[in-house]
């Protein structure tokens, strides 16, 4: 007796699942400039290296002869993949159909996907388009009601998840309700510059609710979400989110019981180079380039940055130092001189709880002038970001090495410090409980309004002041490793990265912290 009828049957069902909502329906998709969910999990993986779950899962409607009627497969697609040979779980929801709302059968393959990825300690890539649940699946009546009162929550596992998994999700088109919950329960989230929307409700729901009238990229476009720190980085197009997502996977272990990867690297480590020596300006209102300090000393094209537009005074990037990937935090000067804005503090906390989550070395380049001070940083509570920033720092496991380029001052440098630094000091860094001339103005107030020239007794103060900040004295004191070139920033880093090793051969497994302010 031969089951071939049935196995038939099986590759019938199979070929239907791949014509997802039909041809119309994915020519309406193309004809909007997106890929289909399918289209976008082979352009991201290997080639032919996808092995989908649950090929046949679907929500049929049968006739009273139980012959199937209608085949609707499930509209959401998980499964295997590679990237760069590793294995990783990818899934997203197939938007030809039902415009990506979950029907039952897709509800719960997008549940599994997180479950997949811990069970066998791979990344998860999520691929989000759709706009969560619907009014008309809670109309119908009869049968079940609700999920069982001892259902676990199916939120518990997305949240275990980026505790053990690197987790990178991308927004291809829009993304509302629970599609956008999972966006931002992610590592790293991109979204896509002309065709993507992230949105906790959309435009009728806001009109119904508040009597607001919007469109989508109003409510919640690109423009919207690169500053509100929503996404990670923006993308050209589907195939730049998919590169993004690409590299930043490159730099993490596949979970948290995996050491950090090396690559071999063949840019020098004894490279040196001669614009470092004049990167930062003698006068200390002059603002400079961070980021091509950064370039300079990391392997070379390697820097990857994150959230540039949020909290835009604090860079927070993945890198490589001699083949080893490290996380990259440096102030950027150019906006409110690169003091740490409760958005910037955010961003910190963030980064550092993921580099430690993932055991990633941190390298920190510090020109910080402390927390962004006046009404308006009040008003959004940015001391508690702050320490709750500083919690992150003074917690971590990691190995962290602190090259102090210019200014560091006050609580927020405190943020910039872990147990066991490498410190190295350039000859241009000045550091204090205040800024030097914030400072004066306050601790000499009386003196200097006293004074027949006010203006130049402060100036006065200002340079005596600055004369006893010199880092030559904390040098001699050993209040850090070494003062040095500021060309040999890259050498003396690179021999750092030998030196930790065997520390990241031991960092595996979960990290657990407590509650922060």
């Amino acid at each position: 007796m031969s089951w071939e009828s049935e196995v038939k049957e099986l590759e019938r069902r199979r070929f239907l699942a791949k014509q997802q909502g039909g041809k119309e329906a994915i020519a309406k998709q193309h004809s909007k400039g997106r890929l289909t969910i399918r289209e976008r999990i082979e352009a991201l993986l290997d080639a032919d290296s996808f092995r989908e779950h649950g090929r046949a899962t679907a929500s049929p409607v049968y006739n009273d002869n139980d012959e199937i009627k209608e085949y609707v497969p499930a509209n959401y697609i998980v499964g295997f993949g590679k990237i760069d040979q590793r294995r990783i779980v990818v899934g997203g929801e197939d938007f030809t159909l039902k415009g990506g709302s979950p029907n039952a059968a897709g509800l719960r393959k997008s549940v599994y996907a997180e479950h997949l990825a811990v069970q066998y300690k791979v990344p998860l890539v999520r691929m989000l388009e759709g706009g969560g649940g619907s009014v008309k699946g809670s109309a119908k009546k009869g049968g079940t009601v609700g999920e069982p009162v001892f259902t676990e929550p199916r939120f518990k596992i997305i949240a275990d998840a980026m505790s053990q998994v690197p987790v990178a999700s991308g927004a291809m088109g829009a993304v509302a309700g629970f599609p956008a919950g999972r966006l931002v329960a992610s590592h790293f989230a991109v979204m896509t510059k002309h065709t993507a929307q992230v949105l906790i409700g959309g435009p009728a729901l806001v009109q119904r609710a508040l009597g607001v009238s919007m469109t989508k990229d109003e409510l919640g476009g690109a423009q919207v979400h690169a500053s509100s720190g929503i996404v990670d980085n923006l993308a050209e197009d589907e195939h730049d989110a998919f590169r993004q997502i690409q590299k930043f996977l490159s730099f993490l272990p596949s979970s948290v019981w995996q050491r950090t990867p090396r690559y071999s690297c063949d840019d020098p480590i004894d490279r040196m180079e001669q614009e470092l020596l004049t990167a930062v300006p003698r006068d200390s209102n002059v603002g400079f380039d961070m980021r091509a300090i950064v370039n300079m000393v990391v392997d070379a094209d390697s820097f990857f940055e994150m959230g540039r537009d949020f909290g835009p005074s604090q860079i927070c990037g993945l890198a490589c130092l001699d083949g080893q990937p490290v996380g990259v935090l440096a102030n950027d000067c150019m906006v409110y001189a690169g003091a740490m804005t409760a958005e910037a503090a955010q961003k910190y906390r963030r980064f550092v709880e993921m580099c430690d989550t993932f055991h990633v070395p941190i390298i920190n380049f510090i020109d910080q002038p402390g927390f962004m001070i006046g009404p308006e940083s009040e008003q959004k509570g940015t001391i508690r970001f702050g320490m709750a920033a500083v919690a992150a720092a003074a917690q971590s496991t990691i190995p962290w090495a602190v090259i102090q380029v210019h200014k560091g001052f006050g609580v927020a440098t405190a943020a910039h410090y872990a147990p066991g630094n490498y410190v190295l000091a350039w000859p241009s860094v000045e550091s204090g409980a205040l800024p030097l001339e914030g400072g004066v103005a306050v601790a000499f107030r009386r003196e200097i309004a006293a004074a027949p020239d006010p203006e130049a007794k402060r100036k006065e103060l200002e340079d005596h002041l600055r004369q006893s900040r010199s880092p030559f004295p904390r040098a001699e004191s050993f209040a850090v490793h070494e003062l040095i070139d500021p060309r040999e920033t890259r050498p003396m880093l690179c021999e750092w990265i030998d030196w930790i090793q065997p520390q990241l051969d031991e960092l595996v497994g979960p990290v657990h912290f407590g509650m922060r302010p």
